[in-house]
């Protein structure tokens, strides 16, 4: 997977991650790999820098709460209602270009002159 692909659409990939439910980040890391076979993996050194532009942002909030394996608190992530919005967008926006890059996908047929 090449970096800039993956860095196009990561805010499409961790709000869509985050929309069913609060995650923490190596369970979002987890989460993405399952979702995507395999073909988005990413490095806490992406996903953090990622998360914390998206709180900033607004789009989601965090929350610590205690590990129930024991250990340090983890802090979860969460959709807030314009990160919600912020995906909504997004998606549209996915659709759009998939639509528009269609025409590139090679199912067109050869046009004879």
């Amino acid at each position: 997977m090449d970096a800039n692909t993956l860095k196009g659409h990561l805010d499409l990939i961790l709000l869509a991650t985050l929309e069913k439910e609060p995650l923490y980040g190596l369970r979002i890391i987890q989460e993405v790999q399952v979702q995507t076979e395999g073909y988005f993996t990413f490095k806490e050194g992406t996903l953090y820098p990622a998360l914390h532009r998206l709180e900033k942002a607004g789009w989601i909030d965090t929350e610590t709460q205690p590990s129930p394996i024991g250990g340090p608190p983890r802090k979860y992530y969460k959709l807030t209602e314009s990160g919600l919005k912020a995906l909504q967008d997004k998606r549209q926006e996915w659709q759009s270009f998939q639509q528009a890059m269609r025409a590139f996908g090679g199912n067109r047929h050869a046009k004879t002159h």
